[in-house]
């Protein structure tokens, strides 16, 4: 064996990117240059970058495919050796042969090893985990007994099982260049990757922060109203804490969640989500069974007069904001098996989920009281609305399930979102833009570890200034928060809608016409829509006519614009780091 020197002056540097079939070359010559070898503490000694270039191409090989790839390779760098009289030593031939045993049994320590710090773990989620994901950050009992009231009493009444249709198909209009760009930029950066490389570098670091700050409202806001609905249970059965106690403590557990590997808190979130689907199935079907109400069961509330009523607008400051949450299906890019079909199929299949189960539920809950009374009876009753109904038609002990349910819905929402902004903070570390730290995952679960920290000690931090300052935790941090949200992800998915037809514009590629422009164009159309909409009707979304309130939208276009900025400053101090944004996850 050679010293250690010796070895290092005989390495070579290894290219950017290599090949799908570079990765065993790679390491094989690096071996065979250094003498094959050394093995120290049961790890392959040569250089680390050739270690994270045969993980990252062959991190998935099978224990009997191990031994045939390596073989294989093996067999072939050394006759292509022999023949360029590179290997003529039989001291080496003996140590390439010697050490393949030791070298194929240390592979898996190896891929552990390096993995661990290069890349989530690959092929952790199939569909069924991103849609449950997905639809868990949706919370659709949250959604349907929390938000379709004040949409009821404020909006087009019997209309809004229509308005949850119309929304449906603004994001499966959305889905079509979203899904069709994820073919070509993967990752766990997702809309900061998107809007990257469809409009530009400063553009896609303003849209990262602008997605953070609304990703983080959203949280904050969940763990509110999780305290709230914990503590107003609690409470009869003589156990007494404020509110931000179980806030705090639900941080500790969502924390302890979103360290494990995903598919631990994909487990948690479908039976979360079956649980909350099945409460409200229940009701729904109750409803119909019992033929309906006073005035039957009909379909007016799909009628194009009873959906276009006056007040469609205030009610789609609602139901949109009920969908927030279904974008993150291409943040799990990167640990998804297959991606390139699986993220497709999960963002389809999570936003018909979404908008039948929504439509569904709501449909049935106008036929309990009726197109005619529906409206005045949510306005007269709007925390009461769904819990009246379930004792009707299922009996007292429906109501109180429901209650238990909430807070399961609430805490599987609040954990889907603290895994896509780990996610988020992930891939800013990994780019160069923030603490390389971050760009860290877990040696073991494959996890966003570091990230994961840091965004539980954010949510910590802001909750305990909304505690100090007295904050009510329903009518100022969960209504402000909520409307911060809806702006912010309007204001993101807008972004992408451009992004997305400007992304294919300078690519020539096999997709129509529609796909690449004029369905980006609608949903660009509708979402521009959605968000004057929701600016226009901010103070009913918010509960509140506080400046600060008023000042969201300001807010959230100067979040972007600090990005912007940023990202020039990137390119001015670090020209390299700022080439590379946006190309880490390709």
């Amino acid at each position: 064996m050679t010293s250690v020197a010796a070895r290092a002056s005989l390495s070579w540097e290894m290219p950017a990117y290599p090949d799908a079939d570079y990765g065993p070359k790679l390491l094989f010559r690096a071996i065979v240059s250094n003498i094959v070898g050394e093995i120290h503490n049961g790890i392959l000694v040569e250089p680390r970058s050739t270690r994270v270039a045969f993980v990252q191409n062959n991190a998935l090989i099978s224990n009997a495919g191990k031994d045939r790839l390596m073989f294989s390779h093996l067999w072939r760098n050394i006759s292509s050796y022999w023949r360029t009289k590179q290997f003529k030593n039989p001291e080496n031939k003996i140590s390439v042969f010697g050490n393949y045993q030791k070298m194929r049994g240390s592979m898996s320590k190896i891929i552990t090893a390096d993995q661990s710090s290069v890349r989530l773990a690959k092929n952790s989620v199939g569909l069924a985990h991103i849609v449950f994901f997905v639809v868990a950050a949706a919370a659709p009992l949250t959604a349907v007994v929390g938000a379709s009231p004040a949409a009821f009493a404020f909006g087009n009444g019997a209309g809004v099982p229509g308005a949850f249709v119309l929304s449906g198909l603004l994001y499966l209009v959305f889905s079509v260049g979203f899904t069709a760009m994820s073919r070509y930029v993967g990752g766990a950066g997702a809309f900061y990757t998107y809007i990257a490389q469809g409009i530009g570098k400063p553009a896609g670091v303003g849209g990262a922060l602008m997605a953070l700050v609304t990703y983080s409202a959203v949280q904050i806001a969940i763990y509110a109203l999780f305290g709230v609905f914990i503590s107003g249970t609690l409470a009869p059965l003589g156990v007494s804490l404020p509110w931000w106690a179980y806030a705090f403590a639900a941080i500790v557990i969502v924390h302890f969640c979103g360290q494990r590997n995903i598919a631990f808190s994909g487990a948690i979130l479908g039976v979360c989500m079956i649980a909350e689907i099945a409460i409200l199935l229940l009701l729904d079907i109750g409803i119909l069974l019992a033929g309906g109400g006073p005035e039957g069961i009909g379909a007016a509330s799909f009628a194009p007069s009873t959906v276009f009523a006056p007040g469609l607008g205030v009610a789609l400051v609602f139901v949109i904001g009920s969908f927030i949450g279904f974008e993150a299906t291409a943040i799990f890019g990167e640990e998804a098996e297959n991606p390139e079909k699986t993220i497709p199929r999960a963002t389809y299949v999570a936003v018909l989920l979404i908008t039948l189960f929504y439509a569904f539920s709501t449909w049935a809950i106008v036929q309990f009281y009726g197109p005619a009374k529906v409206q005045e009876t949510a306005a007269n009753g709007l925390e009461t609305f769904y819990f009246v109904a379930a004792d009707a038609v299922l009996g007292s002990w429906s109501s109180q399930v429901m209650n238990i349910f909430l807070i399961t819905s609430l805490f599987a929402c609040v954990l889907s979102f603290h895994n896509t902004l780990n996610r988020y903070f992930f891939a800013l570390g990994r780019e160069g833009l923030a603490h390389k730290a971050l760009g860290k995952v877990h040696g073991k679960h494959g996890s966003p570890h570091v990230a994961g920290l840091l965004q539980s000690v954010i949510a910590t931090v802001v909750l305990a200034l909304f505690v100090f300052g007295g904050a009510d935790p329903y009518t100022v941090v969960f209504s402000w928060m909520s409307a911060l949200a809806v702006i912010g992800i309007l204001a993101v998915q807008v972004l992408v809608s451009i992004a997305v037809i400007l992304f294919f514009r300078k690519r020539a590629t096999v997709h129509s016409v529609w796909t690449t422009t004029i369905a980006p164009g609608l949903s660009l159309f509708g979402l521009l829509g959605a968000l004057a909409l929701v600016t226009a009707n901010l103070s009913l979304l918010s509960g509140s006519e506080s400046l600060i309130v008023k000042a969201f939208p300001y807010f959230i276009v100067g979040i972007g614009l600090l990005g912007a900025a940023f990202a020039m400053r990137v390119k001015k101090i670090s020209p390299d780091v700022y080439a590379s944004l946006g190309k880490a996850f390709e």
